[in-house]
């Protein structure tokens, strides 16, 4: 018997019932949380991981130097005078090396392109490479894929330095080198991607509200990954000569945020790049997630009391959309990293905002960090800084120690607000939930801040990890290393022995699944066989020392022996050359699942490539 046709009521109500369907799956995508898989840094004080970046913080460093002479002559260009002509207030800022020293060869970019290449380009190539490496993504299996790149970016200084030469030295990569939107697209172009590829210029916003557009178009189903963070670099006077006459420097380049002593901001460059994907989607493949994105607002101050004056209606506001978005209560947030530039104006107005939003009766009061009175304002890559220290935060369960904050600033009525400023680091606060929010605001308006999580234990997002594998005859494993070069084969050596001192609680089989997986594979290589952690670093070291070793292989290596395993012929297979299918070695294997670790990144091998390069 068939069944009788549904009445036109019954049909209505059907299409209703698969109308609401729709409409909550698509209010769930809409709120999807965002997992952190990779990051990638280089800030002041030596910082080039996000290990580095952790040890500074904890070891409560002042990066602020003087202005290095490579960018700018002190004697010529600074003065104490704020009013005299041609001259900054300032001879500090927070700066990082290699300024024009690249790995042309390596991103296949021509010597005579590379000098027309601004830095800030040549650092996002290596930021965007390692934040791929450190998620254990081989950036090689990208490619015609929907990956999206959003680049915060708003220095133009090379590009005047170019510009500065006599025209006939004006060559044909002047404008790839240095206009904005290539600097996004170069990444793309590296990695062959077909996502949302866009560079944002908000000022000191830009970083975090290419973050918010990044979430956005992964939500939208745009792109399924997103390479996203910030860039800056000083090269040249002209700006801080500009900013000492505004008054927004401080004379000695310090960032005193929420001090009674606060005069201004220092100036400081860097970079940083995350890895973006879906929560479910980084579940599902396995991925190391490193904290969650929860909820993001951004917004304009409109009309307030001047172009570059904070509006803090505006902050509270785009705030309270952020809490929104992440369906969190005020009282959830334990942490906020600030946007703290340390000026007599703007920290009183984003302290008032933050005590419009979580003036809550709280069990314990909010904690505001600024990470500006570490390593400087970073300007377009300010937002990416703070980001990055929230992320190592939520991970770290530990609150590190503001510098330069003796006395409150008088302006900000901290008896009436539940916030402290810590001092000496802490753990995170007990019984609150691993929640935190971030801060950025540019002098052109624009406001964005995000909502943070931790994918710990204790919280909702907590990812299972299954357990190491008893066993008491370990299985060798095969750990594949590779370079461009025989002499940056041989730093990365270098790198895995050292990291392997330091990391001893590793699992062997995550380990050399990264390394297989997780990276692309080139010409000059080597493979090891091992049982343990201990004996593989002392094969590194006798690879290192040049001693011959029975279980490691090297390029020129004989392809095969009859007497071998299949593991030892697959390492010679690898050291000559040939193209391995990892997941299926993996797969074969079956006697567990391994998981994605951190290991060491790609060792560049920079050359110098400056304007004055014949």
């Amino acid at each position: 018997m068939s069944d009788a046709p549904l009445s036109p009521t019954k049909q209505a109500l059907l299409a209703l019932q698969q109308m609401q369907g729709k409409l909550e799956a698509m209010e769930r995508a809409q709120r999807e949380p965002i997992a952190i898989v990779g990051m990638s840094c280089r800030f002041p004080g030596g910082v080039a991981t996000p290990e580095d970046f952790w040890r500074l913080l904890m070891g409560k460093e002042d990066a602020i130097t003087e202005v290095p002479s490579d960018r700018w002559s002190l004697e010529t260009y600074h003065d104490g005078d704020p009013d005299a002509l041609g001259k900054t207030i300032s001879r500090y800022g927070g700066f990082i090396p290699h300024l024009y020293d690249f790995d042309a060869p390596f991103f296949r970019i021509s010597p005579r392109e590379a000098i027309s290449l601004d830095p800030q380009q040549r650092l996002l190539l290596e930021l965007g490479w390692e934040a791929l490496e450190d998620a254990g993504i081989a950036p090689h299996s990208l490619s015609q894929q929907a990956v999206g790149v959003f680049v915060g970016i708003s220095g133009i200084d090379y590009w005047h330095r170019l510009l500065a030469q006599r025209p006939e030295a004006i060559d044909a990569y002047l404008t790839t080198g240095n206009t904005h939107s290539i600097a996004a697209g170069r990444l793309s172009f590296l990695l062959g991607v077909t996502g949302p590829s866009l560079a944002v210029d908000a000022a000191c916003a830009s970083s975090l509200v290419a973050i918010h557009l990044a979430c956005q178009s992964l939500r939208q189903q745009e792109c399924h990954l997103a390479l996203v963070g910030g860039v800056n670099r000083i090269l040249s006077p002209e700006v801080s000569i500009n900013f000492s006459k505004a008054k927004m420097l401080s004379t000695d380049g310090r960032c005193r945020s929420f001090d009674a002593r606060a005069s201004g901001f220092g100036r400081g460059e860097g970079g940083g790049m995350l890895l973006l994907k879906r929560l479910a989607d980084a579940v599902t493949d396995g991925d190391r997630i490193d904290s969650v994105i929860l909820g993001s607002a951004i917004a304009h101050n409109g009309r307030s009391g001047g172009l570059t004056v904070p509006s803090r209606s505006a902050q509270q506001a785009v705030i309270r959309q952020a809490l929104a978005a992440s369906g969190l209560d005020p009282v959830a947030i334990a942490y906020i990293e600030t946007h703290g530039t340390g000026t007599t104006l703007g920290d009183p107005i984003e302290v008032g905002a933050l005590g419009d939003v979580f003036s809550q009766t709280r069990e314990q009061p909010l904690i505001l960090g600024a990470v500006k009175t570490n390593i400087g304002h970073l300007e377009a890559a300010s937002g990416i800084a703070g980001f990055i220290k929230t992320a190592l935060v939520l991970q770290q369960g530990h609150i590190p120690a503001n510098l330069h904050f003796s006395v409150p600033n008088p302006h900000i009525d901290w008896q009436a607000l539940p916030f402290h400023v810590p001092t000496t680091d802490r753990p995170w606060p007990t019984g609150d939930r691993p929640f935190a929010g971030v801060s950025a605001f540019g002098f052109n308006g624009s406001t964005a801040h995000l909502i943070m999580g931790s994918p710990t234990p204790n919280s909702q997002f907590a990812i299972h990890q299954n357990p190491k594998p008893k066993t008491q005859n370990p299985k060798p494993f095969l750990l594949p290393l590779s370079a461009q070069t025989p002499p940056a084969l041989k730093q990365l050596v270098a790198r895995y022995a050292r990291y392997l001192t330091a990391h001893s609680h590793l699992n062997l089989g995550d380990f050399c699944f990264t390394a297989s997986i997780g990276r692309s594979h080139f010409a000059h290589r080597l493979a090891i066989l091992s049982s343990s952690l201990s004996e593989l670093r002392q094969i590194l070291v006798d690879v290192l020392a040049e001693r011959t070793h029975p279980a490691c292989w090297q390029s020129n290596s004989p392809p095969v022996d009859a007497e071998g395993t299949p593991l030892e012929n697959l390492a010679r297979r690898y050291a000559n050359g040939e193209a391995i299918n990892w997941q299926a070695l993996y797969s074969v294997r079956g006697d567990r699942i391994y998981h994605k670790v951190r290991l060491p990144t790609y060792p560049f091998q920079r050359q110098y490539f400056g304007i004055d390069c014949p």
